[in-house]
C-alpha cells in the first residue's frame, strides 16, 4: 500500500471514530441548521415583518433530545403568550409617544416580568417579549396589536418547525438516554465497590476517594436531567417507557451506600478478623461489581436482569462470619475509631444488600415494559 493510500485510510478511520464518539452533537448540529433553514423558509413564504423570531424560537427549541424539546416549547409559547398579553395591554393602554412616557412604560413592563423569571428561569422570555411587543411597533410603524400577533405567529411557527425537526431528524428519546446514563452510573458504582472493598483495612487517600465520589455524583446529575426529559416524552405520549422515578432513587441510594463505605473503609482489623473477613470481602467485590455491570448492560438493551443468588450468597456468608466475629468477642480490643469504622462497614454492606435486590427489581420493571 503507497504512503498516500496509508494516509487515506488513518484519516478515514480517524472520522469514523469522531463521528462514532461525538454522534449526539452531530446530529444535534445537523438538527439545528435544517431547523433554521425551514423557519426562514416559512417566515418568508407567510411574510412574517421579523422573520429572526422565528429561526431564533426553532433554535431554542431544538434540542439533544425529543422529551426536552417538548419542554422548551411548552415554557416558550406559555411564556411568549403571556408576555405579548401583558406588553400588549400595556403598549395599548398606556400613552407612551415621548421618550421619558416610553421609558415609564418599559419599566413598568420589565420589572414584573423579570420579577416573575427569576423564580422561574424557564420563563426568560417574559420580558423580552414584552420589550419586543412595546418598541417594535414605532419601529415598524405597525399597530401594538399587529406586532403581538406578529410576535404569537413568530414564536409558533418557530416552535412547531424546532418540535417538528427534532420528532422526524435522527430523533434522540430521552429514555433510551436515560437508560444509557444509568448503565454508566451503575458501572461507576462497580468500579468504586471494587476498589474500596479492595482497599478496606489500609484506605484510599483523600483525592483519590473525591475523584471516585465525584464521578458517580456528576453521571447521577446527567441522570437526573435525562430522567425529567424522558418524563416529559411520557406525559406527551411520544413514548412508552415506564416511570423514572424508581430507577432514579434506586441509584441514589446506591451513591449513599458508597459515601458510607467509603467513610469506613480503612479500619485497622486484628490480623485474626482480618483474616477471616477478608476472603467474604473479596468475594462481595467480584460478584456485586459482576452483577451491578450486568445489570447496567441487561438497562442497555432492556433485557432480564442478572440472578442475585450469587451475591446473596456472598453477602450472607460475610454477615454470617461478620457475626461469628463479634459473638467470639474477637473486636473488643479495637481502638473506637476502628470499631466505628468496622462497625459502618457492615451497616453499609447489608444497606447495599437490600439496594441491590432494588436493582434487580427495577431492571425487570424496564424490560418487562
Amino acid at each position: 500500500m503507497s504512503l498516500d493510500a496509508e494516509r487515506t485510510t488513518d484519516l478515514l478511520a480517524q472520522a469514523r471514530e469522531f463521528m462514532r464518539r461525538h454522534r449526539l452533537q452531530l446530529i444535534l448540529a445537523l438538527r439545528v441548521t435544517v431547523a433554521a433553514l425551514v423557519a426562514l423558509l416559512l417566515a418568508q413564504v407567510l411574510h412574517l415583518r421579523l422573520p429572526l423570531w422565528a429561526i431564533l424560537t426553532a433554535l431554542i427549541v431544538t434540542q439533544m433530545s425529543l422529551g426536552k424539546s417538548v419542554k422548551v416549547a411548552t415554557d416558550y409559547l406559555i411564556g411568549t403568550l403571556a408576555g405579548v398579553a401583558y406588553g400588549g395591554a400595556l403598549a395599548i393602554f398606556i400613552p407612551h409617544e415621548s421618550e421619558f412616557a416610553l421609558l415609564v412604560v418599559l419599566a413598568i413592563a420589565v420589572a414584573p416580568l423579570a420579577f416573575i423569571a427569576a423564580f422561574r428561569a424557564n420563563f426568560n422570555v417574559l420580558p423580552i417579549t414584552a420589550i419586543i411587543v412595546l418598541l417594535v411597533p414605532g419601529m415598524q410603524h405597525v399597530s401594538p396589536t399587529v406586532s403581538a400577533v406578529d410576535r404569537v405567529l413568530e414564536v409558533t411557527i418557530g416552535g412547531a418547525v424546532g418540535f417538528a425537526v427534532s420528532f422526524l431528524i435522527f430523533p434522540s428519546r430521552a429514555l433510551a438516554m436515560t437508560t444509557e446514563a444509568a448503565g454508566s452510573t451503575l458501572e461507576l458504582v462497580a468500579d468504586a465497590l471494587t476498589l474500596l472493598l479492595e482497599h478496606h483495612t489500609q484506605g484510599i487517600e483523600g483525592p483519590d476517594l473525591r475523584r471516585i465520589q465525584d464521578g458517580i455524583g456528576a453521571s447521577l446529575a446527567k441522570l437526573n436531567a435525562t430522567g425529567a426529559e424522558a418524563e416529559h416524552e411520557r406525559k406527551a405520549r411520544l413514548t412508552s417507557g415506564p416511570d423514572t422515578g424508581p430507577l432514579l432513587r434506586t441509584l441514589l441510594r446506591l451513591r449513599h451506600d458508597m459515601v458510607i463505605l467509603g467513610r469506613a473503609v480503612g479500619c485497622e482489623l486484628p490480623e485474626m478478623v482480618r483474616d477471616r473477613l477478608t476472603p467474604k470481602l473479596d468475594r462481595i467485590a467480584g460478584s456485586a461489581s459482576a452483577f451491578l455491570r450486568s445489570s447496567a448492560a441487561s438497562l442497555r438493551t432492556l433485557t432480564p436482569p442478572p440472578a442475585l443468588q450469587a451475591v446473596e450468597a456472598d453477602f450472607h456468608a460475610y454477615i454470617e462470619e461478620f457475626g461469628a466475629v463479634r459473638h467470639e468477642g474477637l473486636t473488643r480490643d479495637m481502638g473506637n475509631e476502628a470499631a466505628e469504622r468496622f462497625f459502618a462497614l457492615g451497616f453499609a454492606l447489608e444497606q447495599m444488600r437490600e439496594h441491590l435486590a432494588e436493582v434487580q427489581r427495577v431492571v425487570g420493571e424496564w424490560a418487562k415494559d
